[in-house]
């Protein structure tokens, strides 16, 4: 009884010495929120930063955005026998350029500003980690820019198939002006989805840090979760085509994957223990 009693005391004296001084246990609910609070507005913060340097240069992202719809497809451009301007987005009000100019600089905004606000997630919750576990605060972030990156990218390549399929779908029947501002809307959400896709492995890996989902978990449930991941490609992604639901498809099953591998590599073989009770 007593030997079991001693070994209790190095287990909770070990646990004290694995984590910091700073125990979060320590912080009360109000002290918490006030973290939370000052983390969102340095996020914020870099956000506007980086929509302020984004807007600089939204005419050469917009032209870049612009760049998979073809002019042929502008209504306008057969109207004036391509007398037009390198794009065919219309503008339909009198300040509807300066806020599309707005829109496209806060998307980019975010996503310059990514890595500060990939830091500030991994700070607010790097207190309920091992000190060992606070030491991937680099690679998380790194990680995490590079997958969103990738995920944009690929984004880009495949958004000429939705975009086609979409301003060919009645074109027998309405005459097709293409609005800047819909158009925005559109390429945002579909860029936006495809880089959040691939944060996939970031948040699983995370999940398992904390003790949530354990490598044995997913790969028991990996049936199901491709299952799913198929269905929500299927339904999410915007237009009727083909490849934009393959592309998201075979990236979300690559990326679960991909997540049980890094799992099995970074997460210390206590966390899964712990998870599995």
């Amino acid at each position: 009884m007593a030997t079991s009693e001693v070994e209790q005391q190095q287990l909770l004296t070990s646990g004290r010495e694995d984590n910091d001084d700073n125990d979060p246990s320590a912080m009360s609910l109000v002290d918490h929120l006030e973290e939370l609070r000052w983390r969102i507005m340095k996020a914020g913060a870099a956000v506007v930063v980086g929509a302020i340097i984004a807007f600089i240069f939204w005419k050469q992202i917009m032209n870049v955005l612009a760049a998979p719809l073809p002019i042929s497809t502008s209504s306008l451009d057969k109207l004036t026998g391509g007398a037009t301007s390198a794009t065919p987005l219309i503008t339909t009000g009198i300040g509807e350029a300066f806020t599309v100019a707005l829109k496209l600089s806060f998307v980019c905004g975010i996503i310059l500003a990514l890595p500060v606000i990939l830091y500030q997630v991994w700070a607010f919750v790097s207190p309920g980690l091992y000190k060992h576990e606070k030491k991937h605060a680099v690679p998380f972030i790194v990680i995490g820019v590079v997958l969103f990156i990738v995920g944009v990218g690929i984004g880009y390549v495949v958004l000429r198939y939705p975009v086609d399929w979409l301003t060919t779908f009645g074109a027998g029947t309405f005459t097709q002006f293409v609005s800047a501002g819909s158009y925005l809307t559109f390429t945002s959400f579909f860029l936006l989805l495809f880089g959040i896709v691939f944060e996939l492995p970031l948040v699983l890996t995370f999940l398992a840090m904390v003790g949530i989902v354990t490598p044995q978990f997913l790969s028991q449930k990996r049936a199901m979760a491709h299952l799913g991941m198929w269905v929500a490609a299927t339904i999410c992604t915007p237009g009727a085509d083909f490849y934009s639901p393959l592309f998201v498809g075979v990236s979300l099953s690559v990326l679960y994957e991909l997540s049980i591998i890094m799992i099995r590599i970074l997460v210390k073989p206590d966390r899964v223990t712990t998870a599995e009770e």
